[in-house]
């Protein structure tokens, strides 16, 4: 169990412009983005998300992008990677990560 709370630990020191995709809504992450680019006048903005909500990251930031902040924001950046960790039932399970770093031209 103490292995599950590793990585909730490590996104709590990372920077303040990262938006974490999860089960919500697919327009409050875009939202989200472009808020962090337009008040918060941020330099850049890291998408990230785990297992299945991967492929919603990935159309986050390219709805962001192109619809929204059109011509003012590029995909810099793209990190792919796996965590593993121990599951209610104590089996080990490996899931896939994504980093995807949005930032002003």
């Amino acid at each position: 169990m103490p292995e599950e709370k590793k990585p909730k630990e490590k996104k709590k020191t990372d920077n303040d412009n990262s938006i974490f995709v999860g089960g919500k809504p697919f327009m409050n992450y875009v939202t989200g983005v472009v808020m962090q680019f337009t008040t918060k006048n941020a330099d850049e903005v890291i998408i990230k998300a785990r297992g299945k909500f991967i492929s919603r990251a990935v159309d986050v930031a390219e709805v962001a992008a192109k619809r929204f902040l059109e011509n003012t924001v590029e995909v810099t950046n793209i990190d792919i990677d796996s965590e593993e960790f121990e599951n209610k039932e104590g089996k080990q399970i490996r899931v896939s990560t994504i980093e995807i770093t949005l930032s002003k031209e």
